[in-house]
């Protein structure tokens, strides 16, 4: 108590040319610019899309991301293996999934089937490129609306590669093509085939593309004890068992995983492109409660993270404060006639 009296005395003594000492503590000296009192708000959560090939089975995609949008989950990034590519590549585009709804039921299959006997598949792929070149306006991977990246295997060596410049069409294409049934496609040097070998559903590459919850949709063939009826079903099943361990692996690093009820539609049968869209729409409505806790979650966590960071901020501004007081000040603090490094 003497001490306090005792600084208290010399504080006023030193502070007596400014005002009489007394009940008026001294003039507040002028403090470093305050830290916001409100913490900023916490980033938004970016939604990524994984996209499987499944042939045919691709049309439940467009029901998956249907059901996104209609409850606030507009996917941000987009990565597509195979059928998946194709409608990543129309969505990353701009199109939102009623348009692509409109696109699969416009589509005839002509467009994108050509057929050309070769050694190295029956199907040239030509139209498929031509045909996602037109509907994303001839726009490269880069320039598309949304971050987009096709997954495909490079035939040489067997190396996973991600596509995300250049030819929009050509990347589809190569990542759609099937061993056996299409072409090769050269692209530079190499050649690639179908990305189902080694990333049936390319959870990974949309984590790549920023995205902070990855939704995952897989249509792949599993291996159910069952002979595929045809040469289309014998392929599409030896592509699934090649890479299902790989699958396995990477679906687990996927926050969600959504499984549309398409596993008994023939790869072929696009007859049956309205009945995927819809088993999309069922599987994308079933796993919205997980959606929404992955991503409520992740929001709590950034908020805390937010709040954090603002905290320590404020402490190392009074603290920079509190460093940079003159003798004067300080000793008026010592007395508690300063208060002007409190905190806000």
């Amino acid at each position: 108590m003497r001490l306090q009296v005792f600084l208290r005395s010399l504080a006023c003594l030193g502070l007596a040319g400014l005002a009489a000492c007394g009940s008026n503590p001294p003039a507040k000296p002028a403090a470093p610019p305050e830290a916001a009192t409100t913490a900023p708000a916490a980033p938004p959560v970016k939604i990524g899309i994984a996209l499987g090939g499944g042939a045919a089975k691709g049309f439940a995609h467009i029901g998956v991301i249907k059901m996104l949008e209609a409850n606030g989950f507009a996917p941000a990034v987009v990565a597509g293996t195979s059928a998946g590519s194709v409608v990543g590549a129309l969505y990353a585009s701009g199109m939102n999934a009623f348009e692509l709804q409109e696109k699969a039921v416009a589509l005839d299959e002509t467009k994108i089937r050509d057929l050309q006997l070769s050694s190295g598949g029956l199907v040239q792929g030509q139209k498929l490129e031509d045909y996602v070149n037109e509907q994303v306006r001839r726009k490269p991977l880069e320039q598309l609306a949304k971050p987009f990246v096709a997954v495909a295997t490079r035939l040489e060596d067997g190396e996973r590669t991600v596509f995300a410049r250049g030819n929009t069409g050509q990347a589809v294409r190569a990542s759609s093509s099937v061993p056996g049934v299409f072409q090769p496609v050269t692209i530079g040097k190499y050649h690639f085939v179908d990305g189902g070998i080694v990333s049936p559903v390319p959870v990974d590459a949309a984590r790549q593309l920023g995205a902070d919850v990855v939704i995952a949709v897989d249509i792949s063939n599993k291996a159910r004890g069952q002979s595929p009826a045809d040469l289309l079903g014998t392929l599409g099943q030896s592509i699934a068992i090649m890479g299902q361990k790989l699958g396995q692996a990477e679906l687990a690093r996927a926050d969600v995983v959504v499984r549309p009820k398409v596993l008994d539609m023939g790869p072929a049968e696009f007859s049956q492109r309205a009945n995927a869209i819809v088993e999309g729409e069922k599987a994308a409505l079933a796993a919205m409660p997980q959606i929404r806790e992955r991503v409520a979650q992740l929001q709590a966590e950034r908020a805390q993270a937010t709040r954090v960071a603002q905290q320590k901020a404020v402490e190392a501004q009074r603290q920079a404060c509190m460093d940079n007081r003159s003798r004067l000040q300080k000793l008026a603090g010592m007395a508690g006639l300063d208060d002007s490094c409190a905190s806000p």
